[in-house]
This record gives C-alpha cells, structure tokens and sequence, in this order.
C-alpha cells in the first residue's frame, strides 16, 4: 500500500490528549486516523481503493 504524507490543523489539546491516549496503547496516531477514515467510508457505502 502506497502512503501519503498529509497536513492536518486540529484542536491542540485534543491532539495531545489522544497522542498520549495512543503512546499509552500502543497505537499509531496515523493509523487510528486511517481505521478512521475506513470506518466512515465503510459506513457510508463506499469501498476502500487498495
């Protein structure tokens, strides 16, 4: 799977909160972004393009 690097502008605080939520997980901040966006597409019909 090709990656892409993108720019996001969010809330500080809320990023900090969950970056520290995934470093405590174990988790990827991009990665959780990414089942994000899958989950909505899934949600709305659509199918993922890998």
């Amino acid at each position: 799977m090709e990656s892409k690097n993108i720019t996001l502008k969010v809330n500080s605080k809320l990023y900090d909160k969950y970056r520290e939520l995934c470093k405590h997980e174990g988790w990827i901040v991009s990665r959780q972004f990414e089942k994000c966006m899958e989950e909505e597409l899934k949600k709305r019909g659509r199918e993922k393009n890998d």
